[in-house]
């Protein structure tokens, strides 16, 4: 998700629990299917939806296949750029639990978050 005003990444700095109203702050990560651009993620949930099923898909979105094609690459794409992101990320936190920036309990718990993990 990208803020409204500066189009940068939003982090997440507060979950709270609907059910039993514990809440946990911190410094979260959003997977990467949630920090897709809208269009793109509006794209994945529709894929999703339609079981992979592209010809039908193409038709739904009133698109033709070559066109359809096209945006699922682009989102193809941007996965692999968000995926090698969170890898160089995964690489800085270890880098920075050598230097003692930060506890290792930390690094591990946001690198779990970066390969979709949450525990």
């Amino acid at each position: 998700m990208k803020c409204s005003i500066c189009a940068s990444t939003l982090g997440l700095q507060r979950l709270h629990c609907e059910s039993c109203g514990v809440g946990f702050e911190g410094d979260f990560l959003l997977p990467r299917l949630a920090r897709l651009e809208p269009d793109l993620m509006r794209l994945a949930e529709s894929f999703l939806l339609a079981g992979g099923n592209l010809k039908a898909l193409a038709q739904d979105m009133n698109i033709s296949y070559p066109t359809l094609r096209k945006r699922l690459d682009d989102l193809i794409e941007e996965l692999n750029r968000l995926a090698e992101a969170d890898r160089q990320r995964s690489e800085a936190l270890l880098k920075a639990v050598e230097r003692g920036d930060i506890p290792p309990e930390q690094a591990a718990r946001q690198i779990r978050e970066l390969n979709g993990g949450t525990s």
